[in-house]
């Protein structure tokens, strides 16, 4: 009988997924959900398409998300002026409470296409069960307002959530000693929440392809990367300026217990399922020291 050839890529497809399949079962995997798949409404849905489908094979996600393109519409739609310090959006007292306003809108959004495809989620802030207790951050000195230096992180809502079978989605609003609301980077919020509950992955979903030995030629795209490499590659300067704090962060984030961090290209569909159930992967795996290598094995 002849069989059709597309039937049997499929085939191959599920059983070259099936090592990754049981070395992740019941793991935490944290994704950094932000750029320009959440921006592009198919990009969104493919994005949450594969966080479904990790968690359906066994997986425990976690999303955490920004939002500051939406929130600039925001500020800009009520008719406010923003001002910026050192590059950087001063987020005063009416900023801060657009910020938390559309990045609840954002999360509740993202809970609907979860629920849509059948599977539960809940969406929660940092404030929601005390979870991130922050400082104010200042950059070079200058105040930026209620922009939050994360200092603690208590976990114990996201592992009651897990525990029921629902994936939680987070947004990065903490609080403070005084109970005041803080924006937080949402990468350094992905970084501190993967550490805080030892997640196996963190993934980044960023507008790049991944890290670039040499930015200026598409061809030095890094597939793998130790920490210790990862560390010489910070200290010598060769990187663009927006993978430089996201490459710290996965450094602090292997240090302190993540097992391995992505930094994959949001723009390519599915770009998360490409990823983690497949020998080639598509993005930049670093991993921690003496972790065996797997994208060119057989397993």
């Amino acid at each position: 009988m002849e069989m059709d050839k597309n039937v049997m890529q499929k085939a191959e497809v599920l059983i070259e997924a099936l090592p990754y399949i049981q070395r992740f079962n019941r793991k935490i995997i944290v994704v950094k959900y932000g750029g320009s798949a959440m921006v592009d409404e198919e990009l969104k849905h493919r994005v949450i398409q594969d966080v479904v489908l990790l968690k359906l094979v066994g997986f425990k996600p976690i999303i955490v998300h920004g939002g500051g393109k939406e929130i600039s519409k925001w500020v800009g739609k009520v008719g406010m002026e923003a001002h910026f310090v050192n590059g950087l959006r001063v987020t005063d007292e009416p900023t801060m409470e657009i910020a938390e306003m559309v990045l609840n809108k954002v999360n509740k959004s993202l809970v609907q296409l979860v629920n849509e495809l059948g599977v539960k989620a809940v969406g929660i802030s940092g404030k929601d069960g005390m979870m991130l207790k922050c400082e104010k951050k200042y950059s070079g000195g200058a105040d930026i307002g209620f922009v939050g230096e994360i200092t603690k992180v208590n976990p114990k809502v996201i592992y009651d959530l897990l525990e029921k079978d629902f994936l939680p989605i987070i947004c990065p609003i903490g609080f403070d000693e005084n109970f005041l609301s803080y924006n937080i980077n949402a990468d350094d919020a992905a970084c501190a929440i993967a550490r805080a509950v030892n997640a196996e992955k963190l993934a980044f979903l960023t507008d790049v392809e991944g890290v670039y030995r040499d930015f200026n030629d598409k061809s030095s795209l890094i597939s793998e990367i130790t920490v210790d490499e990862a560390r010489d590659f910070v200290a010598g300067g060769g990187l663009g300026g927006g993978m430089l704090p996201k490459l710290q962060n996965c450094i602090d984030a292997i240090e302190n217990g993540v097992n391995r961090v992505h930094i994959l290209d949001g723009r390519i569909p599915h770009c998360l399922l490409l990823e983690i159930f497949t020998n080639k992967g598509i993005g930049t795996a670093i991993l921690r020291d003496g972790d065996e290598r797997y994208y060119h094995v057989g397993e």
